[in-house]
């Protein structure tokens, strides 16, 4: 064996060992795809973060459901589990568990995000959902499912709209072309509406260019929550699709700085960053804006950055899968799932 076989071994040795041994045996390499979602399916709701009790709210998740003429089946503890509005660790993971095993649900929907996903990763019996595959679907503290789910189990999943979400006309229309269609999604760009004498939804191009890759991603406090975990994001070589939402430019900058530092940024194919609401409040610490902070730490990249998109919370939102192919056109705005996301 040979000085670079040896570092080579070394380096996978210490790269296993941050794995729990019980999850390396779950470690998958095939991509699993689920089955397109039709009308008349039944829906799994489960809340794996914050739990939702208020029945307005279970009204409105009734509304979605509706509309697109799917059959609701609510998970057991949702309404019915321990505590006020969290419910147990264990409750929440018996729920996602239920919702995979159970033959009659053909997707899963998360009702809302809030807290406390990260909670359920070490508990989840990946292999589950290996063998169960099914469109799973949430955003904002979903990501760490999202990120947990890809990683050890391959299942592609969707970072798209919870049931409390907005679902104005344009989210609700990419939802079904994601979820409802067994073509590839193909062009995401905002709309070209015009407020007076502007765009109403601008992007803005901080490194031009075209490259192509599997999409990860989420939302960016999650992300960097996890890092240095078993869980933490695999970026090299993938489009990277970030969000957020209220984090002051200094937390943003902390943030990418912790992903700079792991290289997490300069392994990536490209990077979008979508719209951040409430991102730009004037704080006592830090004096740049949230643009200068992205244009720090994106601009000298040598990769297309992208910023604007209407991913993550935004009353608009785009409906993206995991893991699938695209193409980003950071230039024209434009980011082309070229990918089926369903077998």
């Amino acid at each position: 064996m040979n000085r670079r076989q040896i570092l080579i071994t070394g380096l996978l040795g210490l790269t296993l060992s941050a794995i729990p041994k019980r999850l390396i045996s779950q470690m998958k390499h095939k991509k699993i795809k689920p089955k397109v979602l039709t009308e008349g399916s039944v829906v799994g709701i489960i809340a794996p973060a914050t739990s939702v009790s208020d029945p307005v709210d279970i009204q409105k998740a009734m509304q979605v459901i509706r509309h697109y003429n799917l059959i609701p089946k609510i998970s057991e503890n949702l309404l019915k589990g321990s505590g006020f509005k969290s419910r147990s660790i264990e409750e929440r993971v018996e729920d996602l568990h239920n919702m995979f095993l159970d033959k009659d649900v053909k997707a899963i929907f998360c009702i809302r995000g809030g807290y406390g996903s990260a909670q359920l990763l070490d508990k989840i019996d990946f292999n589950i959902i290996t063998n169960n595959p099914k469109v799973f679907v949430g955003y904002s503290d979903i990501t760490a499912l999202h990120l947990a789910i890809n990683k050890f189990s391959g299942l592609v999943t969707f970072h798209g709209p919870v049931m409390l979400s907005a679902f104005t006309n344009y989210t609700a229309e990419h939802f079904r072309k994601a979820l409802f269609s067994a073509e590839p999604i193909g062009e995401i760009s905002n709309p070209d509406t015009i407020n007076g004498i502007r765009p109403a939804f601008p992007f803005r191009t901080i490194v031009p260019g075209i490259s192509s890759g599997n999409l990860t991603g989420g939302n960016l406090s999650l992300i960097s929550s996890l890092m240095g975990t078993a869980y933490e994001i695999e970026t090299e070589g993938k489009i990277l699709f970030l969000e957020d939402v209220g984090e002051e430019p200094f937390r943003i900058d902390r943030m990418l700085t912790q992903l700079n530092l792991a290289g997490k940024l300069e392994k990536a194919a490209g990077i979008v960053f979508g719209r951040c609401t409430d991102c730009d409040k004037v704080s006592d610490v830090w004096d740049y804006s949230l643009n200068e902070v992205l244009d720090k730490h994106l601009s000298k990249l040598k990769i297309p950055v992208l910023y604007g998109l209407l991913i993550g919370h935004t009353p608009e939102q785009v409906t993206i899968p995991y893991e699938v192919q695209a193409t980003l056109n950071s230039d024209k705005g434009i980011l082309n799932v070229i990918e089926v996301s369903f077998e």
